[in-house]
């Protein structure tokens, strides 16, 4: 088949008319430019992980495996990828590879090996399991337990997922109306068939909040830093965001020596707004300096102490991307990103100027909207001290029902209602409701887990708790939507969890006050010993003969029972939680 290239562009594409030409294929739109060499070609569906709900997480990446299965063994350069509002098949070769592979995936889109489905499940949760370290929190806590939330969670649906469900997926998202096909090419090559249904162009997804107050911090695990901001797409913060790496890779490793990775990035989240994303690691002995040289950072470029030369690298840096020879070929797949998700399309030379046109006031004005819309996972302390409010730990919403005393504390109930579950406890309630149920894992042993819209999850153990009977958990079954229902394998008997031996109220005073006493004795001592120290260095001081050495060997002594105080405080406060 031949496809003419249209000489007049379309979209927001009339700004890149002498780089990129474009036609459509079998109704898919298509942008060229050519390259030397073989061709690399990309066909981008505008669906993704936040397209998904958390009770069908994984669906969108389970089709992309499914569409590439039937291509077998090959030494051709080709994969998927699926992101968070996109979905990726991109392949290099020759134009006969490239006919073949781009055939193949569309035809498994229309007629999907579903034999394969169980198979891709596992193959799926098994990728999973082999990346290591569980996905960034700060999305959970930002956006709760769905749309752009729904990148730190494992896919939930490889679970649960039918066929008719992955087909639907399919036929309604991988559509050619909702894609665009772009070549490194002057032309489209001959024997293309890219036949797919009908559909419509998605919008992209709408944020949510599950966070009410910002700047924000979370605990995380040790031995790294995060941190991330949405801020309104700009060049500006295009440049911001180079500045901060610079900046943090100058000041915790190279005069701090604190982290060997510590830098920043910035990505388009939709059309108006980006995430700012920074991070560094650290050694746990180091990570409390990490935290502060990471605040201080931020707060610098925040309180405009942000040098010209700062601003001319980064600008420097960005304008090198422009000088790239095939300049056309090298921007294409983020001019089809563009038109697919209908962002705006600039000239190299409008971009050139928009970065030449940037200050250091502009870069300032990011400073601030970077931290005040800011969210911070730190490990150890929190970031109370640098103007950050701790992340909502607890719900403010509750619910009646039916009370069912933990079997391991009296401290602890589980609430039943008609409306929702809660979970009481003695630093505060988590709730998660009916109606706002992301997710329900439901396990043959009665065992039921229910995640929220706002990421709080409660786990419903019949073996924990007393008095939950099939009844009760038959009764949530019913009240959770069964869209939300994700049936989990059967557990082996070791894997139940048992109530270990109760601890009554009665049981845990004399602990407790046995860590109180210990905390007001330490403190007393210090106290007692700081005042006789300085009774005894105002005496020796009006001696005739002063001894500077007793008197330092007195405050070295005072300087270590306050050291121990505090160790003897945090223990406690440790022991409480």
């Amino acid at each position: 088949m031949t496809t003419e290239l249209h000489d007049t562009p379309h979209d927001g594409l009339e700004a890149v008319a002498d780089l990129v030409s474009h036609t459509t294929t079998q109704g898919i739109p298509t942008l060229c430019a050519p390259r030397q060499g073989e061709i690399t070609a990309g066909l981008f569906f505008r669906v993704g992980r936040a397209d998904e709900t958390l009770a069908t997480a994984g669906i969108t990446h389970l089709v992309e495996h499914l569409a590439l299965h039937r291509l077998g063994l090959t030494d051709l350069h080709y994969n998927g990828a699926t992101a968070n509002t996109y979905t990726l098949f991109h392949v290099t070769g020759s134009e006969e590879d490239v006919v073949a592979h781009l055939n193949s995936v569309c035809a498994s889109l229309r007629d999907l090996p579903l034999e394969r489905l169980e198979t891709e499940k596992e193959i799926l949760r098994t990728e999973a399991a082999g990346r290591g370290a569980g996905p960034s929190q700060l999305p959970l806590w930002r956006y709760g337990a769905q749309g752009y939330g729904l990148s730190s969670y494992r896919e939930l649906g490889t679970w649960g997922l039918t066929a008719d469900q992955v087909r639907d997926w399919a036929a309604t998202h991988f559509t050619r109306d909702n894609a665009v096909l772009w070549l490194t090419s002057d032309h489209v090559p001959e024997g293309l068939d890219l036949t797919l249904p009908a559909g419509t162009r998605m919008p992209a997804p709408a944020p949510t909040s599950a966070l009410p107050v910002t700047p924000a911090y979370i605990h995380g695990e040790d031995g790294q830093v995060v941190f991330s901001s949405v801020v309104r797409r700009s060049t500006a913060a295009v440049l911001f965001a180079d500045v901060l790496g610079r900046a943090l890779f100058q000041d915790l490793r190279q005069e701090g020596g604190y982290s060997y990775s510590a830098e920043a990035d910035y990505t388009a989240r939709d059309a108006d707004f980006a995430t700012i994303t920074a991070y560094a690691d650290s050694l746990p002995k180091k990570q409390d300096a990490v935290a502060g040289g990471f605040v201080d950072a931020l707060a610098r470029l925040r309180a405009r102490r942000i040098e010209q030369a700062e601003l001319d690298s980064a600008r420097s840096r960005a304008l090198k991307q422009y000088d790239t020879p095939e300049l056309g070929a090298a921007l294409l797949p983020s001019y089809a990103l563009n038109l697919l998700q209908g962002d705006p399309i600039r000239s190299p030379e409008e971009t050139r100027a928009e970065l030449n046109a940037v200050n250091l006031a502009d870069l300032r004005e990011v400073g601030r909207e970077t931290w005040d819309n800011g969210l911070l996972q730190v490990p150890g302390r929190g970031a109370d001290w640098a103007g950050f409010t701790v992340a909502p730990q607890f719900s403010t919403d509750t619910v009646t029902g039916t009370h069912h005393q933990a079997l391991e504390s009296d401290e602890v109930t589980l609430v039943i209602g008609a409306e929702g579950v809660m979970l009481r406890t003695p630093r505060g309630v988590v709730t998660v409701r009916y109606d706002a149920c992301s997710a329900m894992t439901v396990r043959p042993d009665g065992a039921r887990a229910l995640t929220g819209h706002d990421g709080f999850s409660i786990t419903v153990e019949p073996t924990l708790y007393r008095g939950v009977t099939p009844e009760r958990i038959a009764a949530i079954d019913a009240a959770v939507p069964a869209a939300a229902h994700v049936p989990m394998p059967a557990r082996d008997p070791d894997e139940i969890p048992q109530p270990r031996e109760r601890e009554t109220t009665a049981e845990k005073r004399p602990r407790v006050q046995g860590r109180q006493v210990a905390v007001w004795l330490a403190i007393t001592v210090a106290v007692v010993w700081g005042l006789t120290v300085l009774l005894c260095t105002v005496q020796e001081l009006q001696a005739p003969n002063t001894s500077a050495g007793f008197i330092r060997v007195m405050w070295m002594s005072e300087f270590l029972l306050i050291w121990l105080a505090s160790r003897v405080r945090k223990w406690a406060a440790r022991q409480e939680n």
